[in-house]
This record gives C-alpha cells, sequence and structure tokens, in this order.
C-alpha cells in the first residue's frame, strides 16, 4: 500500500518568490528602456552637409569646418546626437560659425577622409580653419559644455 500511496501523490512544482517575478519583470523593463533611450536620437535643425574626399573638404574655404565622424552602430556618438546636437543653443553656434558634416566611417565612399584624418574611434570631432588645418577636436563623446568650449576657442574668421 506503501507503493500505491507514493504513486497517487501529485508531483507539485515549486513556485518562485513572488519578489523574483518582481524582480525580473523590472530587470526587463529596464532593459528595454535602455535600449531605447539608448538609440534615439532626435532630429535636429544642424544643416550637415554631405562630404566623402578631402578634396571636396578643400573646396569649403571661407569658412570654418566641422567634422564629426561616427557609425550607425556607435552608441556614444548617438548619446552625444542626442545631448549635444539636439540642443537649440549648439544648434545655432554651429550653423554661425561652422559647416558641419558629419561622417560615416562605414562608408565605403568616405574611407579616403577617414585615413587622411587617421580615425580610429568614434566619435570624433575635429574642427578645421578654412585651410584645412586642425584647430581642435576630441576622440570619444563629449558633453554639450566642453562642445561649447570648442566652440568658444576658435576664433572668429
Amino acid at each position: 500500500m506503501n507503493n500505491v500511496d507514493n504513486s497517487s501523490q501529485k508531483i507539485t512544482k515549486n513556485k518562485s518568490h513572488p519578489f523574483w517575478r518582481w524582480f525580473w519583470l523590472t530587470f526587463l523593463v529596464a532593459s528595454l528602456a535602455y535600449a531605447w533611450y539608448s538609440f534615439y536620437v532626435p532630429s535636429n535643425d544642424i544643416e550637415w552637409a554631405s562630404i566623402t574626399s578631402t578634396k571636396e573638404l578643400a573646396n569649403n574655404s571661407g569658412k570654418k569646418t566641422l567634422l564629426f565622424f561616427t557609425g550607425k552602430w556607435c552608441v556614444p556618438c548617438r548619446i552625444m546626437k542626442r545631448e549635444v546636437f539636439a540642443d537649440k543653443e549648439v544648434e545655432s553656434a554651429i550653423n554661425s560659425k561652422l559647416i558641419p558634416v558629419m561622417i560615416d566611417i562605414d562608408n565605403p565612399n568616405t574611407n579616403e577622409i577617414v585615413k587622411y584624418f587617421k580615425i580610429g574611434a568614434t566619435p570624433t570631432t575635429i574642427i578645421l580653419d578654412s585651410q584645412g588645418k586642425v584647430l581642435d577636436y576630441a576622440v570619444g563623446k563629449i558633453g554639450k559644455k566642453k562642445f561649447l568650449e570648442m566652440l568658444g576657442n576658435i576664433e572668429p574668421q
């Protein structure tokens, strides 16, 4: 009879504590929110020029040039686009002082300019004078304050 009693018992699955359900659900929601935030880039009113070679860059004489080297996969670049370039103060400063150029380092058409400036990391921000001489540069993500300092350090033409 002992065997019969054992076989007739229901096998119950241990249920996890409600804390763990709440923890994993919260973790999932926070992870999805962070992933969305990392890739979200608002539009901006910066008039980005399209330049793919150093010859085209030389033809932009008369005004200083901002080169922003980026990649579609670059999360720090997206954060910088969201926190720096979407700011109205930065937009007006760039549009009034510089010719802004965003360069995708993965685009095969931009290989010449990427090699010319020896770009090894993104984001890289370079400010050139009207003759193509480097006035200032920053490798890596920079904040609004640092970016405005870079713009403030260049002399008006």
